[in-house]
Parts: C-alpha cells; structure tokens; sequence
C-alpha cells in the first residue's frame, strides 16, 4: 500500500460510520458534520448490478461522475456502468441531478439514501461533488482501497442529508519552498482537501529557501533559487552556509507544464490554486538569482534553514524591482486563473531599507513618513498592477502595516487582530491564526512525535475552532 493511500485511508478512518462498529449506538460521522441529517431504516447493497445514472445533456457533470465511478470500481472490482438519465433503470442505481434550491446555493447538496436508490440533488456540479464525497465517506473505509476488496460487502445506511458550506474559502496550505514536494505528492495532497470538502489549495511556491515555478522570462529562479547545499542532517534553525565551490543540489521546480496539470487536476476536484510568491521579503532565493534586485548588490546564496532575522528584501527604491516582479507576476497569472494572488508580506526587515539611498530617496519623493509606509507603498503599487490583471491581492496580516491596500484581503496568521483589524476596515479576511491552524506544531506528548516548531495544537483544537471573533458585529 503506498504512503498515499494510507494517509488517506487514515484520515477517512476518522469519518468512518458507527454502524461499522456492532456494538456502538448507531450514528453517522460525516466530516465536516452536516447541516442536517436523518437515519432511517433499511440499508442500501451495491453490487455488480448497479447503475450510476446522470443526464448526459449537463456535460460538466460527467467529470464528477467518472471520478466517483473511478474510485468505486477500484474498490469493488464491480463494472457500475454509466447510464443517461434518460435510460434511468427502476432501481439499485445512483442518481447524480441538478434541482433549484436557493438554499443549497452553489456548493450544497442534498443526499437521500433508501433501499433502492441513492440520488445527490445540488444547483450545480460543485454541490453534486460534495454530495458525492459525503456518499463515499458512508462506505466502509476499504472503499478507498487501492485494489478490488472482493470479499466486502458495499452497505451504505439509508440517510437524508442535507448541507452547504458557511464560509466561500475553506482552504489548506502547503509550503513547498521550505522543502519541495513532488507533483504527484501536490495532487494527493489536493485529493485530501477536496474530500474534506475544502475549495482552496494555497501553493507557497516561493520564500526563502527555494524558488519552485518556472519563469521563462526570467529562468536563473529555478537555475540558482531553485536549489541549496543539502543540510537535511542538521537542525532547520542553526545549518551551516554554503561554503565556496560547494554544490547547491537539494530542491527542485515545477515547470510551467506542471502547473498547468495541477491547475487542471484541481480545477476537477472544485480546489481553487492560489498561488503565493513573497514579497518584499523572504525573497532571497529570488536575490541568489538576480541580486540586482537587493539593495546591496550582493552576493546571496539559498539559505539551507532558517535564517532569523534576516534583512534580506528587495528595493522598494529601483523602479527596475517593480518591472522584474510585475514580469514574474503576469506570468504566474497566466498559468493560474484564481481570482487571488498571495504575494506574502510578512516578517519584512526593514534594515536594509533604513541604509539603502534608493529606499530612502523613496520615502523622501513620495511623502512617506517611514519604513512601513514603504512597506505600504510597495504592496499598494503591486496590487494596482493586479488590479489591471482583474485578480485580487491577498498578503498575511503585515501588510496592515503602513495603511492597507484599497482593495487588499487579509490572511490573519499572527492570531486573530490583524483580521478584526481588517474587517473593521471593510475588507475581505481569511483566519489562519497559528494557535489553531499551524499543523507545524505538536499534536501529542513532544517527546513521542517529531521535532516541531513548538506549541500544542491536537486534531479536535483545529476542528472545533470558530473563525468569526465574538468581538465582531454582524
């Protein structure tokens, strides 16, 4: 069985229903629990003879169908035809419809289970998609094997659920800079969140330690920021620099054809990519490119661990910094049609700014009155050329620093003020405050797990979080 499966056979064991359990009270658990749910009696079989059944006419429905058929043949070693809505058998079959309800909205669903069939009624393919990983999560958990488990038998119980989602981003992140991880890893990875009914993959392609997409325009980001000397067997925080002469040959990239694929391969699994590329600092990954860009000129190497603090950021003074990332930008909108563009914002040193004539002379000309009004200057001219891409800034809470963005969305990391702060302002917010949502931190007794940034953040803290503070109005 390979890591991937396991992982996901692991967290679907966490959803898995009671029934499965003879001597527990019989109860469903669906994760994310459902805004309404009832158990009736009876159970419904799959078997070699059952249909899965759609209107061929809503062409955009076929994907989710193929995907479920996929798993489930997988599972069962059963054919499970498809079949035309037209063509509808009298029974023992599962029923993928459109409907007209204002309350579902676009992401809900209704799912209704009796002894004969099993028919997800949503608005739209999006509410059928959800509607068909809370099906899938009501089989036994075998129902994600790898290969045919011939000897099960495929009950599901007879239920009616209904559920929408409360919040339109229900996201996960994954920081690929830090340490790089495979594109097949990235679409198991997008797999997950999408059986958990989340909608938003946060690709952190840049910081740093590694410079993960390719720029044509510009290709000694992945030549040199794509990879550093190879200190995995030193700790993350205190690894030595590279040396003279030494190679620099731990990391990797993903090339413009990748992105596509996972763009396409999430896109399938309604998972929206935002791409983050940082600015104005965690950036030196980008400087051991193009050190032109710094306010010292260089020379950087890729750092092989954390650096803190570390002053390195690019010159808010050099129009020519603006015309390399506005460069970098066009074409990581070109490969990704989200709506949002991350572009960091956080732990910006401002050190080198404080010392740099460029920078200084900035301040000077455009009436600021110090080094977070540059800040400030910076991320507001960048989201004006997105603006003229028709996407939308997204920064962590920092960027509140100086005076925000016209038209800028907050990511609250460093708890939860910068997205009360935000909201107060009348902008959009994502609450990510790290006490909750840092899966970086311990999940049991530090002694038995391994090494971890700190802090203690089990699965039942993450899950019962409540995003909206108290302190806020409606």
């Amino acid at each position: 069985m390979t890591k991937s499966i396991k992982i996901l056979l692991l967290l679907i064991g966490l959803a898995v229903a009671a029934f499965g359990n003879p001597g527990a009270p019989f109860e469903l658990s669906i994760i994310p629990k459902p805004l309404h749910e009832e158990i009736h009696k009876g159970m419904f079989t799959l078997n070699g003879e059952t249909r899965i059944v759609y209107f061929a006419k809503n062409a955009e429905v076929r994907s989710t169908v193929e995907q479920f058929a996929a798993r489930v043949r997988t599972a069962t070693g059963y054919k499970l035809p498809i079949k035309d809505g037209y063509e509808m058998p009298s029974a023992n079959f599962i029923f993928f419809d459109y409907v007209r309800d204002k309350s579902l909205g676009e992401e809900g669903y209704r799912l209704n289970i009796d002894r004969n069939r099993v028919v997800i009624d949503a608005n739209a393919d999006g509410g059928l998609y959800y509607g068909m990983q809370t099906l899938l999560q009501l089989f036994p958990p075998e129902i994600y094997s790898p290969k045919a488990m011939r000897d099960m038998k495929w009950k599901l119980p007879c239920v009616s659920i209904a559920d929408a989602p409360r919040f339109l981003w229900r996201g996960m992140h994954l920081d690929v800079s830090r340490h790089f991880f495979p594109k097949d890893f990235v679409e198991t990875y997008i797999d997950m969140i999408a059986m958990h009914k989340m909608n938003v993959f946060h690709w952190h392609l840049t910081d740093d330690q590694g410079w993960r997409i390719e720029i044509k325009k510009y290709p000694r980001l992945t030549e040199v920021g794509a990879w550093r000397v190879n200190r995995e067997d030193q700790p993350w925080n205190s690894r030595d620099q590279q040396k003279p002469g030494e190679a620099a040959n731990y990391g990797g990239f993903y090339t413009q054809a990748d992105i596509k694929e996972v763009v396409k391969y999430a896109a399938d699994r309604h998972v929206t990519i935002v791409p983050e590329i940082e600015m104005p600092a965690h950036c030196v990954a980008a400087l051991a490119a193009y050190p032109q860009f710094s306010c010292s000129g260089g020379p950087f190497t890729v750092p092989p661990g954390g650096i803190w603090p570390d002053s390195s950021i690019f010159c808010a003074g050099n129009d020519s910094t603006f015309a390399f990332l506005e460069d970098v930008l066009s074409e990581v909108i070109d490969l990704f049609p989200s709506e949002f563009i991350h572009v960091g914002g956080d732990e910006a040193d401002k050190t080198a700014w404080k010392h740099c004539p460029k920078c200084q002379a900035r301040i000077k000309v455009e009436h600021l009155k110090d080094e977070a009004e540059l800040q400030s200057y910076f991320i507001k001219r960048i989201e004006k050329f997105l603006v003229t891409k028709h996407r939308r800034l997204i920064g962590w809470d920092e960027i509140l620093e100086g005076g925000l963005a016209p038209e800028a969305t907050v990511m609250s990391w460093r708890g939860t003020d910068g997205g009360i702060a935000a909201a107060r302002q009348d902008h959009d917010v994502v609450m990510t405050p790290g006490d909750y949502c840092y899966f970086d931190h311990y999940q049991g007794t530090d002694a038995y797990e391994p090494l971890a940034i700190g802090g203690y953040t089990p699965v039942s803290m993450v899950y019962a979080y409540e995003p909206v503070p108290e302190s806020l109005t409606t």
